[in-house]
């Protein structure tokens, strides 16, 4: 009897889990999160060639996707299928209960024409500010999912501005000779005139524009994000490829119920702000089984900017990032350097950084402000990393840690500044089975000397690197079974 009800419990636990096969995500984690599932899309399919679009890389499809976006939520949401082809189209807006589903060889390409783009109100790295619409967006939606086997391409390389010393000749040739172009300064090109002089101007990415003819004239400087998904509920994106995007590829803002699981997000390894995934001021994510490869941070956690993020007091929590892979980046894991809504209960593990610029990064700055707490990771493996491996920077300016290292960069560790809602705090951060082969520097930590790093524990970690660790402004730093090996 008790071996019959021994197998009728283990059935149920089984059909649970075949149910929802992220609940294993959620088993005896070291936090309290709530199990989260995927979005339940509606059973109704159309095809876009149904809306009259057309696969063929130069025909715009902007009418069709939302005519055929329009009649699947009259019918109370379903799949669009777009087929094999290449789709030109402009911004694309989901709608609650919508699956956006791209088969085998399916291409949506985003027109780089600007004037596609209307100028709205949003949040860019943090700050409350205008840019251009994201090529695709969806805003206070429910059950919504990207999911399927093809490519979306932000046509990226028509907004973002290129660093000489990042590029090959030839690829610096191809640059300068894209029409409308400029080079502002000996080594620095941007797409246009208007471009310039907004930058001459703006304060991190924040121009100083007042009035709409002042905006429109800098259309081109107000690059969007591409993947923009703002208040929404019950997301998922599934199995696409999402490349080559204005600024930042990924950015869930504030939603909760997210799950990425087998995509590849990439950018050019130039891509200025060509963050791969930026989840900011989320709740109860889950990052599975996915390649990252990127021209900024990888895997990148944050939660607004300065004031207007400790206004929007949003943190970013509950989030499990597990079995992915990120190549090229200024980091592979990363924490900030917006942050000031905090950052609480992560666990990241499983994942391999192959080749970034820093493997684990964590960085604030004095204004910030924010909480960062309650972070686990284990079982990271590290390849070919340029500079640190684990790196936690209280000075962060807005360069990679290699620009830092190459400018000569040496913050003050010496003179305090008094503890004010604008001081960040990083403590309770656990960090175990690592292994770097292969790094510039082991480790830096780099607190502020009125608020060090508190309570980071680092157990069984080995690390080859060309030089050891090096600690500033810490306290209760935890080392067991910790070796580093000096090339």
């Amino acid at each position: 009897m008790k071996k019959l009800i021994c197998m009728v419990l283990m059935a149920v636990v089984v059909t649970a889990q075949a149910q929802n096969p992220y609940k294993k995500y959620m088993e005896k984690l070291p936090f309290q999160m709530p199990e989260v599932s995927a979005p339940v899309i509606p059973g109704n399919t159309v095809n876009l060639k149904k809306y009259g679009a057309v696969g063929d890389g130069v025909t715009l499809n902007t009418k069709a996707f939302a005519k055929a976006i329009d009649a699947l939520s009259k019918k109370g949401g379903g799949h669009l299928v777009v087929p094999q082809g290449v789709w030109l189209t402009g911004p694309i807006v989901l709608k609650s209960n919508i699956d956006l589903h791209l088969e085998v060889g399916a291409v949506i390409q985003f027109s780089g024409d600007e004037a596609l783009y209307p100028i709205i109100k949003t949040s860019f790295e943090g700050l409350d500010t205008r840019r251009c619409q994201s090529p695709l967006s969806a805003n206070g939606c429910e059950n919504i999912s990207i999911t399927g086997k093809g490519v979306i391409d932000g046509n990226g390389q028509c907004w973002r501005p290129v660093k000489k010393g990042k590029v090959t000749e030839g690829q610096w040739k191809e640059v300068l000779a894209r029409p409308g172009g400029v080079e502002s300064k000996k080594g620095y090109w941007v797409p246009n005139q208007a471009y310039a002089d907004a930058e001459k101007s703006a304060n991190m990415n924040v121009p100083k524009a007042q009035t709409e003819e002042e905006w429109n004239a800098i259309k081109r400087f107000l690059r969007p994000v591409m993947i923009s998904l703002v208040n929404c509920k019950n997301v998922l994106l599934q199995g696409v490829i999402f490349q080559n995007s204005p600024a930042w590829n990924i950015h869930p803002l504030m939603c909760e119920n997210v799950i990425l699981d087998d995509v590849l997000a990439r950018n050019p390894s130039f891509a200025q702000n060509g963050d791969a995934l930026d989840l900011e001021s989320c709740k109860n994510a889950l990052i599975v089984n996915s390649k990252f490869d990127a021209g900024d941070d990888g895997i990148c956690i944050k939660s607004g900017k300065d004031a207007d993020g400790r206004r929007r007091g949003i943190p970013c929590e509950n989030v499990v990032v597990d079995g992915c892979t990120v190549f090229a980046g200024h980091g592979g894991f990363v924490v900030g350097s917006e942050m000031s809504g905090g950052v609480k209960n992560i666990l990241v593990k499983n994942c391999q950084f192959l080749g970034t610029d820093v493997g684990l990064r964590f960085k604030s700055t004095r204004g910030r402000g924010g909480i960062v707490e309650n972070i686990f990771i284990n079982n990271i493996s590290m390849t070919d990393i340029k500079t640190d491996a684990i790196t936690f920077n209280m000075y962060y300016g807005g360069k990679s840690v290699a620009e830092m290292l190459a400018d000569g960069d040496n913050p003050d560790n010496v003179t305090k500044a008094p503890v004010t809602e604008e001081t960040p705090i990083f403590r309770n951060i656990d960090i175990k089975d690592v292994i770097c082969n292969g790094a510039g520097r082991a480790m830096e930590f780099n607190g502020l000397p009125e608020m060090p790093i508190k309570g980071i524990r680092l157990q069984n970690i080995q690390i080859q690197a060309k030089s050891d660790a090096v600690f500033n402004n810490c306290q209760d730093i935890r080392q067991s079974n910790v070796k580093i090996t000096v090339q």
